[in-house]
């Protein structure tokens, strides 16, 4: 039978602790083969490991055979504060007993809710706000905030940047064709500075940032109309790999945004509140951009988005019909509250810092002793790990990417796989001692696979 614990029970409990001979138990198969029956188009994630979760708390998930995982994905970079935070947990109970919906009526938790918002962002960022659900409706949202801002029609994105599953937002990332003819009109992708990938080099074989650059204005003026609403990119990329672009990138795009009268939209929803040890992961690039799209940890697992223009851009909300039916509901708006309140009374921003410094040194030291990994990258808790076959020609090692996946979840580790590339994302609440475990856990299947594939 299932081992049930109570929620303090899990929060305290020492992890991992696997109960059953195989992972996924049988629990977790049977009610996975059923729900499969009627629900399709899992994640990969799933797919490679369909284990099925019944509880969380802090740090820690137990499945429905009692197995429990130490957390390093946060859902799928959600739960920053863990897994049903009380802070949260209680905000959300307290408005489902007062007021579920009004439409976008102000509430005294939404004027709360948005006051903190606007103190927390950086510059004139708070200039205007509106409250949504989902990543993909504040990407939408965003799109017509900066056509009715600049009168202006056109988009450019970049390579392997995801922002959602709808219509333009799928548009500005890889098309597949399932999503129709092709990119959406007026939808342009052009190259990103990937330093460990880089397409664009000096003569020392160095990134070459202003390269990309002027290939981006050379294509502006070329490959579109010239009536580019808006740049459009993740500051970090999440889908694609924790990849992160050289340290000048950012300020040398919003000048060349300036000088053509273009907005530079960041899609922070999954960045942001604390992900990268800053409020927005801009703030490490010293760039405020014209537009920002916020979610998954805005809301610690709760359904809230935010879409903010500058303060310049504010009169664009009255164009664009804003509003949605669920969007700044009384238990989003008290859900987001208690993210904001929570990441500075528990000083979790300065939390995710000390644990980059430790993880930067963990990746450091596995770079060094496994031949596979050729590239680790890490800000504050949003790292990835690049698996090649070769470290000379860095060619992916897809095989290895499941296997470490597979065999680090069977040891209690939850995680996101991205291929030839390790995602991890633990909540930015996790002490040291269990970075320490985690990584350990990761370190073990890096050197198992090694040796099933021939490298060790």
């Amino acid at each position: 039978m299932p081992q049930t614990h109570t929620g303090a029970d899990l929060r305290e409990m020492r992890v991992p602790l696997l109960v059953t001979d195989e992972i996924p138990g049988p629990e977790s198969r049977r009610i996975h083969e059923r729900t499969a029956q009627i629900m399709k188009g899992y994640s990969g994630q799933v797919k490679l490991f369909p284990v099925v979760f019944a509880e969380g708390q802090g740090t820690h998930l137990r499945d429905a055979d009692g197995n429990c995982f130490l957390d390093f994905s946060s859902g799928i970079y959600v739960t920053n504060l863990g897994h049903c935070h009380p802070r949260v947990t209680e905000a959300v109970r307290e408005y489902a007993g007062t007021l579920m919906n009004c439409h976008d009526f102000s509430t005294p938790i939404k004027m709360r809710f948005l006051e903190k918002l606007k103190s927390v962002l950086p510059g004139d960022l708070g200039g205007g706000v509106q409250v949504y659900d989902s990543g993909t409706t504040a990407v939408e949202a965003g799109l017509r905030a900066c056509r009715a801002a600049t009168d202006r029609f056109e988009f450019v994105s970049c390579y392997r940047d995801f922002h959602g599953k709808t219509g333009h937002a799928a548009s500005l990332g890889r098309m597949k064709q399932s999503y129709g003819a092709g990119r959406a009109q007026g939808f342009y992708v052009v190259p990103r500075p990937d330093p460990y990938r880089p397409l664009f080099t000096t003569s020392d074989g160095a990134i070459d940032t202003d390269a990309y650059i002027d290939f981006y204005r050379e294509f502006l003026a070329e490959g579109t109309t010239n009536r580019v609403a808006a740049f459009v990119l993740e500051p970090m990329q999440g889908w694609a790999g924790s990849v992160f672009p050289p340290e000048d990138f950012f300020r040398k795009l919003k000048a060349l945004c300036e000088e053509l009268g273009i907005l530079l939209f960041a899609d922070e929803v999954l960045t942001c509140m604390g992900r990268t040890g800053a409020w927005l992961a801009m703030e490490h690039y010293g760039v405020v951009p014209d537009v920002v799209t916020l979610g998954k940890g805005l809301g610690n697992g709760f359904p809230v988005t935010a879409m903010c223009v500058r303060e310049p851009y504010a009169e664009a909300f009255e164009a664009i019909s804003a509003s949605t039916s669920y969007g700044g509901n009384p238990m989003a708006c008290a859900a987001g509250l208690a993210c904001l309140e929570t990441i500075e009374q528990e000083s979790l921003l300065e939390n995710a810092q000390r644990l980059e410094d430790y993880f930067a040194k963990r990746l450091a030291e596995m770079q060094q002793a496994h031949p596979i990994v050729g590239h680790t990258r890490v800000k504050g808790c949003l790292l990835g790990i690049e698996l090649v076959k070769d470290r000379a020609t860095k060619e992916p090692l897809d095989e290895a990417g499941r296997l470490v996946y597979q065999k680090a979840f069977r040891k209690g580790l939850a995680w996101i796989p991205a291929g030839h590339i390790l995602r991890l994302s633990p909540p930015i609440v996790m002490d040291l001692d269990e970075a320490k475990l985690g990584m350990d856990l990761v370190d073990e299947a890096i050197g198992e696979t090694e040796r099933d594939l021939g490298y060790a």
